[in-house]
């Protein structure tokens, strides 16, 4: 927060507790935006923090709030966003559909509007010890392979055991959600089986580990050589992790969209000086520079692409671009967060208790029907 009074309008943001997630932005908050005539006052929680706190109930207590597009359907039903063509105009919108990485733009838009700006852009890649990793592996065979010389853990903790199965999942077939089912069932036999063979020793240990501390491990020289699919965190990169694509399978890269967007609450008075913000922060020099320089890890293909940035991040940019550009999107409904945990733990459940694929996956699709209403969009 900074220091400098203004005699412009005050705002409230809420961001999450990472570097990545409030450095550039409570850095701009005290050297930018008093330059454009507003204050921002930025708080964080937890990454986990949305399914703690209803993003309703966030939004009557904060005019921005930094959020993930599965959010997005709950936001929707409780009426708690203001659509960002009223903020930032339709013509910013339509630039961002290019400018923006893989489906970034697109993971924000549902039920006939954008709700949010992508302003961080991550998704599910490959991270490995090079002490340990020449050449990382390409394909899910490989990744088995390795896995019976080195420890390979799984990321499985909170949604992610979800998140990696869908990932799987999407390598194995370009239509892995069918109509109004979660997933096809010989895909999802498939994609569990994988998943069956890789919960070994290092997994398990590894159980409760959100992707930060999976990274944290890594970079510290833990017994762990490689996860297969963790979202990606820049900064780890200058820690002594090492990044790559997803995997491959039959269908290709499969990874499910990360990363975040900075929404409008309709507690918020819109004004120019914050549409003037918001337009920095989207803005090519934000992008490239700006974040960068405050461990953010931007959205625009351009920062993407800059030899710069990603020399500066250890190649990270290049590693794992291609990854970002396929990426799939989470399910976005109402109800798709208390879908999202409960599919995981039960997945955690069969894989750690050594289930067969069917009775875990028929569960998973009856719980899919329970917070999906059949016929509305995912």
């Amino acid at each position: 927060m900074s220091d400098v009074e203004t005699a412009g309008p005050a705002y409230r943001g809420l961001t999450w507790d990472h570097p990545r997630g409030y450095r550039a932005l409570e850095a701009a908050a005290a050297s930018v935006a008093p330059a454009q005539g507003l204050s921002i006052a930025w708080d964080r929680h937890p990454l986990e923090g949305f399914e703690s706190h209803p993003i309703a109930d966030l939004a009557e207590r904060y005019d921005l709030i930094v959020l993930d597009h599965p959010h997005v359907g709950e936001a929707v039903a409780q009426d708690c966003l203001i659509p960002m063509a009223q903020v930032v105009g339709v013509e910013a919108l339509a630039a961002l559909e290019t400018a923006a990485i893989g489906p970034s733009q697109a993971s924000y838009h549902y039920a006939g509007a954008h709700w949010a700006l992508p302003l961080d852009a991550a998704s599910q890649v490959m991270a490995y010890a090079p002490s340990r990793i020449e050449a990382p592996p390409t394909t899910w065979q490989a990744v088995v392979d390795l896995a019976r010389r080195e420890p390979v853990a799984l990321s499985l903790s909170g949604p992610h055991a979800a998140l990696t199965f869908q990932s799987i999942a999407a390598s194995l077939s370009s239509n892995d959600r069918p109509g109004d089912r979660f997933v096809d069932p010989e895909t999802g036999r498939e994609a569990y089986e994988w998943m069956a063979t890789l919960t070994g020793d290092a997994t398990r240990a590894r159980i409760d580990q959100n992707p930060i501390a999976l990274l944290e491990a890594l970079s510290g020289g833990e017994d762990l050589a490689l996860v297969p699919l963790v979202y990606g965190y820049v900064n780890y990169a200058k820690e002594g992790a090492a990044f790559a694509d997803a995997p491959r399978g039959r269908a290709g890269i499969g990874s499910m969209l990360g990363g975040t967007g900075i929404a409008v609450s309709r507690r918020c008075t819109v004004t120019d000086e914050l549409r003037a913000h918001l337009s920095w922060l989207m803005g090519e020099e934000a992008q490239r520079r700006f974040i960068p320089a405050h461990d953010g890890q931007p959205a625009l293909r351009r920062a993407w692409d800059d030899p710069a940035v990603d020399q500066e991040w250890r190649g990270f940019y290049a590693a794992t671009r291609a990854t970002l550009e396929a990426a799939s999107l989470r399910p976005r409904h109402d109800g798709a967060i208390a879908f999202q945990t409960e599919a995981s733990a039960r997945l955690r459940e069969g894989l750690l208790a050594h289930e067969p694929a069917a009775p875990v996956l028929a569960d998973i699709e009856a719980a899919f029907a329970r917070h999906h209403i059949e016929g509305t969009e995912t």
